[in-house]
């Protein structure tokens, strides 16, 4: 439930003192940009009450679930390109340009807190701007690989009305056969995957060790609108808690760190933080 307003008011009094102090390393999840027209995961509007994601087992493994990955993603990618950064992420970088964040973590694989002014980003899950080969470990620029779809595919581009968190849309399957993918340009082979971590897969050990010590190093952490449901972001509240590091979470509804939480704000991060940065960095 919605905190009331005073209580609203307390806790971002308390929230702005901890941030005022300096050094907080930001934790951001989905619901951050869901403001931006990005659907979050779990919330009373999440993509998993209606969609199932693509798991990095079944993309490695099933050339035809690849294939319908790939159809869903050059669609959905359209709208997930055209997204803006909402007053929450542009919020997130008056504060750092205050020099009252320094690290920031994202879940989110939107690139939406670098297009908001935020530098330094440490992207947890990856980035849909990027591609990777499985076959040879070519990254490339995504819009290369949109350039060559649309040419492959003058006539695909069946209307969404909503994208998944994960860049992908809901197609229905018959029209999944008119979509043609194409291979990688380094060393042709049909391996082409964005850059991201699917579900399933495992998050690159050097970048959570990174992340581990931005944490550690933090003079608090903020999580902004993640229900830390997963451990990939839960393992980073845990780890702040145990060093005695305060937590401030800003989530609408529970999170699983609300016992770990210094600070808990339950109330829309469209609000809270242009409030926060206006109060902090002018």
């Amino acid at each position: 439930m919605t905190l009331a307003p005073p209580a609203v008011a307390a806790s971002l009094d308390a929230l702005a003192d901890l941030v005022g102090d300096g050094d907080a390393v930001v934790l951001s999840g989905a619901g951050l940009s869901t403001d931006s027209g990005i659907p979050d995961y779990r919330g009373a509007t999440g993509s998993l009450r209606r969609h199932t994601p693509m798991t990095y087992q079944t993309f490695t493994r099933d050339p035809r679930g690849r294939h319908r990955y790939w159809a869903r993603s050059f669609v959905g990618w359209r709208q997930m390109r055209a997204a803006r950064p909402n007053d929450g992420h542009r919020a997130v970088g008056r504060l750092q340009a205050a020099g009252l964040v320094g690290g920031l973590i994202t879940q989110n694989v939107d690139g939406l807190h670098q297009a908001g002014g935020a530098r330094d980003v440490v992207e947890l899950h990856g980035g849909l701007d990027r591609t990777l080969c499985l076959g040879c470990g070519d990254v490339a620029d995504r819009g290369v690989l949109d350039d060559r779809l649309r040419a492959a595919n003058p006539d695909f581009g069946p209307r969404v009305d909503e994208i998944n968190p994960d860049g992908d849309a809901e197609l229905p399957d018959e029209v999944l056969d008119g979509f043609v993918m194409v291979e990688c340009l380094a060393c042709g082979a049909d391996l082409l995957k964005p850059d991201v971590v699917f579900f399933g897969e495992t998050v690159p050990r050097d970048r959570v060790d990174g992340c581990f010590a931005l944490v550690e190093d933090a003079g608090s952490l903020l999580v902004l609108g993640s229900s830390l449901t997963v451990m990939s972001g839960y393992r980073f509240v845990l780890h702040a808690a145990k060093l005695g590091i305060p937590v401030a979470i800003v989530n609408v509804g529970p999170t699983r760190g609300d016992t770990r939480a210094d600070v808990r704000v339950d109330a829309p991060l469209g609000e809270v933080l242009p409030a926060l940065a206006a109060r902090l960095a002018g």
